[in-house]
């Protein structure tokens, strides 16, 4: 089987209290020969039998463990986590996924092309919706854009946390995430930074082909949908349509990032 080795790539893994589901990921990446110059993984204060397989693990996968005395929300996690890299590229990945046999050729395509053209800040390899401004760019890839005039709210999510590849020095255009919030405030804040300093990113176009959430009865994922997004109330789904319309591009306009 192939090896596929990235020695200026650091794969960075922000975790909390899914010490299986971090053993999956490392183990699927090893399975796939998939060697990086270095991986991170940053722990906001795992329980303490977490935290004792965390130290089982990195003897055996020889990761940096990056740890808080405490819990310190998503934000902290993914600034002291991104601090630790010194490599020049950023996979960031979340415990809880798991890449299929076809990422580690794609990844190394979508490299290559990442470090021929220093105008894309980001590559994002999975999302839960299609981005809904696309424009092809290669076989596998279509490239981000905001119209003029653009009118779904779903544009603010031109940065996510989703499985991507980024620059290491990404704190230097878009600023540090937001520390001492809810992570899905910390993500959304990213995002209108993202798209205020002008980003610009490739979205895999099969955009759940590369990766695959896995969770477990044990080690469940920790997002939640609110009761509001869930609702099948026609008039309440309207409303929440146009307010997020309204708040997105005002944020996007005025938000002081």
């Amino acid at each position: 089987m192939k090896t596929y080795n990235f020695p200026d790539v650091t794969l960075l893994i922000t975790h909390y209290n899914r010490s299986h589901s971090l053993e999956n990921l490392l183990a699927v990446f090893e399975r796939l020969n998939c060697q990086f110059g270095d991986i991170v993984v940053s722990d906001d204060g795992s329980k303490a039998e977490h935290s004792q397989h965390l130290k089982e693990l990195q003897s055996n996968y020889g990761f940096r463990l990056i740890t808080t005395p405490h819990n310190k929300g998503l934000g902290h996690n993914l600034n002291k986590g991104q601090d630790a890299v010194k490599t020049p590229y950023t996979l960031y990945v979340q415990e809880d996924f798991e890449p299929v046999a076809e990422f580690p050729e794609t990844f190394a395509e979508s490299l290559t092309l990442f470090k021929e053209h220093p105008e894309f800040d980001i590559i994002r390899y999975y999302s839960y919706i299609r981005y809904p401004y696309l424009k092809p760019y290669n076989a596998d890839f279509s490239e981000m854009y905001i119209p003029a005039w653009a009118r779904k709210y779903t544009k603010v999510y031109y940065y996510s946390d989703h499985p991507h590849l980024r620059r290491s020095n990404f704190f230097d255009k878009f600023g540090r995430y937001v520390e001492g919030i809810k992570p899905d405030k910390t993500e959304y804040r990213m995002c209108v930074s993202f798209i205020q300093h002008k980003g610009r990113g490739l979205f895999y176009t099969n955009y759940q082909q590369l990766f695959r959430q896995k969770n477990t009865q044990e080690e469940p994922s920790t997002y939640k949908q609110s009761l509001g997004s869930l609702t099948k109330n026609q008039l309440l789904v309207m409303l929440r349509h146009v307010y997020r319309m309204i708040k997105y591009n005002y944020d996007i306009l005025f938000m002081r990032v």
